[in-house]
């Protein structure tokens, strides 16, 4: 039995739920990021006076923009200097995670109601599979027509839920799906089957190909390929001596729309991180307390995920990247898994001694491994059962710094 596998992809989603709130910049360039970006002003008139992109100064990044903004040229993780280069009439919004996460919510419960086999993505992304409802479904229609109707209405029940319009692509599997959603986008319902891979998958770049990165789409117009129809009629004896066996075989496999992988409806995280990018460098000796400040509010934050998650860690790592965009990570491996801020503060502190702090820091985070279940342990952990207040502990500095 053939499957139908759906990607929906909400449209613009960060700045389509500040679009609900704002409806007077339906139509302008949005912006969302930066996190010196200010809230809307309340004037005397009762209108909202919004802060221009012109207007910023900082190492902000854009989280996303609408399409407007986008035909300027701004796109997510862009710099907001860079981008108000391009647009400087664009709106400018600070994010709002709380939010994003509430509609996120009510989009995928949404699309639960009736399809519930489904692998959640991320905030604003989904695969479905839809074989089964497909299959299930009432109707003289041929397959093809079914699963149209059935994706008109996963799309009109999220935009009943939110208001927000999303796109779906669905096709035999979830690389092709994944292609197929980004194809009519904004509002988009694509279709596609393996026959239909010559003329709307093989004319696409490479790089739209979930899986090749910029390094491995520059390699491969270094051999002259440029599209993903030439990547399918390139010898894979010549893709393996670039890329090696196993890539190899993966490219070609790609390039002919062959993915056999399952939608996977639960899966556990690897690892929990925070980090945050300063607005200015900081250096670990004359901006200490600063620093020491900023480092344990990410632990208490870390701690925060774990308990909310139900999760513990037996490993806890600390990330640096320099002003000179160098990164050093260090990580150090636990007795027992822990759970609490005060316990990843001080794991942490002892990873920041093995790191060299002489240069001055853009950016600091931290992670935690090796995770387990809170239920699954096999007895009470230190860290665990007990939930101690955090506590304010000094930076530590590298004996050279």
């Amino acid at each position: 039995m053939p499957r139908w596998i759906a990607h929906l992809d909400m449209d613009a989603f960060y700045a389509s739920v500040e679009l609900l709130r704002y409806p007077e910049l339906r139509g302008r360039p949005v912006v969302v990021g930066g996190r010196r970006a200010r809230q809307p002003e309340i004037q005397p008139d009762g209108t909202r006076r919004f802060a221009l992109l012109r207007d910023y100064a900082g190492r902000g990044v854009a989280t996303t923009s609408t399409y407007e903004a986008r035909a300027l040229g701004v796109h997510s993780a862009m710099g907001l200097m860079k981008a108000a280069a391009l647009a400087p009439d664009a709106v400018l919004l600070p994010a709002d995670f709380d939010q994003y996460r509430h509609y996120s919510r009510l989009f995928k419960a949404a699309v639960a109601e009736i399809a519930p086999v489904i692998e959640n993505r991320g905030i604003d992304e989904i695969y479905i599979d839809l074989t089964a409802l497909i299959e299930s479904t009432e109707s003289d229609d041929d397959p093809l027509e079914r699963t149209r109707v059935v994706a008109q209405d996963l799309k009109d029940r999220v935009r009943a839920a939110t208001g927000l319009s999303c796109s779906i692509g669905i096709t035999p599997n979830k690389l092709l799906s994944k292609i197929a959603s980004e194809l009519d986008k904004p509002d988009g319902l694509t279709l596609l089957t393996h026959a239909d891979i010559p003329a709307r998958i093989w004319p696409l770049p490479p790089k739209r190909i979930n899986g090749i990165g910029p390094k491995a789409a520059a390699r491969l117009e270094a051999m002259g390929i440029r599209t993903i129809g030439e990547l399918a009629a390139t010898d894979p004896l010549t893709l393996t001596d670039e890329f090696g066996a196993n890539y190899a075989t993966w490219l070609h496999d790609a390039a002919h729309g062959r993915d056999e992988r399952a939608v996977v409806t639960h899966s556990e995280p690897k690892s929990i991180s925070r980090e945050t990018t300063f607005e200015r460098d900081l250096h670990a000796r004359r901006d200490r307390e600063e620093l020491g400040t900023i480092f344990t509010g990410l632990c208490e934050r870390l701690a925060d995920d774990l308990v909310r998650k139900g999760y513990a860690a037996k490993t806890i790592a600390v990330k640096l990247r320099f002003d000179d965009f160098t990164i050093v990570t260090r990580a150090l491996t636990l007795p027992a898994h822990v759970q609490d801020a005060r316990a990843i503060r001080q794991a942490a502190g002892l990873c920041l001694k093995k790191c060299p702090l002489e240069k001055r820091l853009r950016l600091i985070g931290v992670r935690a491994d090796a995770l387990c279940r809170v239920e699954d342990l096999p007895a009470v952990t230190p860290g665990v059962a007990e939930q101690p207040q955090p506590a304010q502990l000094a930076l530590p500095l590298a004996d050279n710094a």
